[in-house]
């Protein structure tokens, strides 16, 4: 089992820690957090180790969970790095793409792993269909929120757009050529509500739409590919598959054909997998324990949470 322990204890962080504290795959040493009123409310409740430097508890394990503000996710990294400690650490990577790259390059040459927690990427709905999302060729996503202070300390295009860059550049796999994108301060300092267009190398199209000042919480994105309509429910783990195949020569009673203007004639039928219950942050910490022990590539890299934040900045540039 590999040694874990937590750099902040806030809502995410204390999720971390009772995850860690049930896994098979980890031994939760304890934590740190920089309030010391909330690390002692923390420690009696729940009974987990509370160190009073993050030095102390960086010295005591094998990997560092990074829960902490983004602000303070580069000193943190750095901390544990210089220990020679895995580093799993929450999305965004960083405040900017320097620390990003920085930190990329030191676990490299100190032949450590590092994880970025976009929880996405492990959602059951997004994984039923994963194999299925083949050269999409127009992406639209709505990931709305109720009001929430937390988070309110950097613009919603990193609290929440975020994790729709990485599913999109996940599934594209080719290069962004062109951004343009708006937002809009409502009660932040930051913009609460935005829009993005991004248009890809091999001609992929993706429109994103986040805020998080809306009546009622929404996750979804749709995919539009060859022969096939794909919509994931992020929010309620649900997926809708619609595929279009070449008409049999004699269709059934209630076999659905559609016929377009050159007379080719396609059925429409619906392929909607199995999609299997799962705890998305607890299957991205096992994961990420996995890749520690074999040496071998982590599910969502540093490099993926680089490349996520550097499309984040240019849209958040867009907005100037």
């Amino acid at each position: 089992m590999l040694k874990a322990g937590v750099l902040g204890a806030g809502h995410l962080g204390k999720i971390h820690l009772r995850l860690l504290n049930q896994s098979d795959k980890y031994d939760l040493i304890g934590f740190y957090d920089a309030d010391p009123e909330n690390a002692s409310k923390v420690s009696e409740e729940f009974g987990y180790r509370y160190f009073d430097t993050i030095d102390s508890l960086i010295e005591s394990v094998d990997m560092v969970d990074i829960v902490t503000p983004t602000l303070s996710h580069y000193d943190c990294a750095l901390k544990a790095i210089a220990k020679g400690k895995h580093i799993f650490i929450e999305k965004p990577i960083t405040k900017t793409v320097a620390e990003a790259e920085e930190i990329r390059h030191l676990l490299a040459e100190n032949n450590l792993r590092g994880q970025v927690g976009h929880v996405e990427r492990f959602n059951p709905a997004f994984t039923a269909v994963k194999s299925m999302l083949k050269n999409p060729m127009f992406i639209e996503t709505h990931r709305l929120a109720e009001f929430n202070p937390r988070g309110t300390d950097v613009p919603v295009v990193l609290d929440l757009m975020i994790h729709d860059i990485d599913i999109i550049l996940s599934v594209v796999g080719s290069k962004v050529i062109d951004i343009s994108a708006s937002g809009v301060s409502v009660i932040s300092n930051s913009p609460d509500i935005a829009n993005a267009r991004l248009e890809f190398e091999n001609g992929c199209v993706a429109n994103l739409t986040a805020s998080r000042i809306s009546l009622k919480n929404m996750r979804k994105t749709r995919f539009f590919q060859k022969d096939a309509y794909i919509a994931v429910d992020f929010l309620e783990k649900k997926v809708e598959v619609v595929k279009m195949k070449d008409a049999p020569e004699q269709p059934g009673d209630f076999d659905m054909i559609l016929q377009n203007a050159e007379g080719q004639k396609k059925q429409i039928y619906f392929d909607n997998p199995e999609i299997k219950d799962n705890n998305a942050i607890l299957d991205e910490l096992e994961t990420f324990a996995h890749a520690i022990q074999t040496n071998s590539k982590p599910i969502v890299t540093l490099e993926d949470g680089t490349e996520a934040l550097r499309i984040a900045t240019r849209i958040i540039e867009c907005f100037k």
